[in-house]
């Protein structure tokens, strides 16, 4: 199973930054940054569906295809440890969790050109931290779990976010290709356009294709980053048609502090969309888009309506 090859005319847009709109926006608590722990609590998910009709009004607009993710992002077993669930209890909240997607996006279907869920994958450490203990083989291993109740699932793509460790992208692209499972593979980036762990982008980017594989990831990605940030990391070669998904930061902030602000940091909306509407015309074989921390429906309609621009 692969992820569709970009197709003149086909554009893609994911959900935005729901974590710190739920929190910021909605007044909900998110303990260890996990949307799972809302899936019981109604006025919550009321939220959730909100925020998601939004997405999918914005994707509708601009005539995207619908990649509906994002609930879980901290649903593998160490995460689940500190969220108080047994092994059994973190399968059926994945399986709610994805349901719950198709759920709300099942009105929209025949007003969008396609839908397609995705299941979240995050770092077995802090996003924002060095995770160089874990080996490619270790996180192969870890990953596996959430990835076969992903295939469970049947998921039409997994989407792994905020990683700085090659060695754990090279276990998560393994395990995803044993699994069956299409992979897109995001990387975020430093203000000092590197991952933290230190490699380049493309150094990464080439690496974990160099040691992978038949098992590489269908795509790559950027995201939990700003433009300000990840942009000199778009190097000239080859190597970079292998990125065809960006997924902006709002503002020009710390990645730590956004998330601990105690309020939604939204940046310039407008700005952002022409960011994103002239890296659409830098690089046209970009086709998957989105948002992350700060980000909601305003920016993704920014964003969908300058990439649109840019590609008529």
């Amino acid at each position: 199973m692969r992820f569709p090859a970009p197709q003149e005319g086909v554009l893609y847009l994911s959900e935005g930054g729901q974590e710190t709109e739920i929190m910021y926006r909605f007044g909900h608590d998110l303990p260890e940054f996990a949307l799972l722990t809302l899936l019981d609590k109604p006025s919550a998910m009321a939220e959730l569906r909100a925020i998601y009709r939004r997405y999918l009004d914005v994707a509708a607009r601009h005539g995207f295809v619908a990649l509906m993710g994002g609930l879980d992002y901290r649903a593998s077993p160490d995460w689940a440890g500190k969220l108080g669930y047994s092994a059994g209890a973190l399968s059926d909240a994945q399986l709610e969790a994805i349901e719950f997607l198709r759920d709300v996006a099942r009105p929209y279907r025949s007003q969008l050109p396609g839908v397609l869920y995705v299941g979240i994958v995050g770092p077995r450490g802090d996003a924002y931290a060095l995770n160089r203990t874990i080996t490619a083989a270790e996180a192969e291993d870890y990953h596996s779990v959430q990835l076969a109740t992903l295939s469970q699932a049947k998921v039409d793509l997994v989407s792994a976010l905020t990683l700085n460790s090659v060695e754990e992208a090279i276990g998560i692209s393994r395990a995803a290709h044993t699994a069956g499972l299409p992979l897109s593979l995001s990387f975020t980036l430093d203000s000092t356009s590197r991952l933290q762990s230190g490699p380049s982008l493309r150094e990464a980017i080439e690496a974990v294709d160099d040691r992978t594989g038949s098992a590489r990831p269908d795509f790559y990605g950027i995201n939990c980053s700003h433009p300000a940030e990840f942009e000199p990391a778009l190097e000239p070669g080859d190597w970079i048609r292998r990125v065809r998904s960006l997924r902006p930061n709002a503002a020009k902030m710390d990645k730590i502090a956004l998330c601990t602000l105690g309020h939604l940091e939204s940046g310039d909306p407008c700005e952002l969309g022409r960011e994103m509407g002239a890296l659409a015309r830098r690089y046209p074989h970009l086709d998957v888009w989105g948002g992350c921390c700060g980000t909601w429906d305003t920016h993704l309609d920014e964003i969908a309506r300058h990439v649109r621009l840019a590609r008529a």
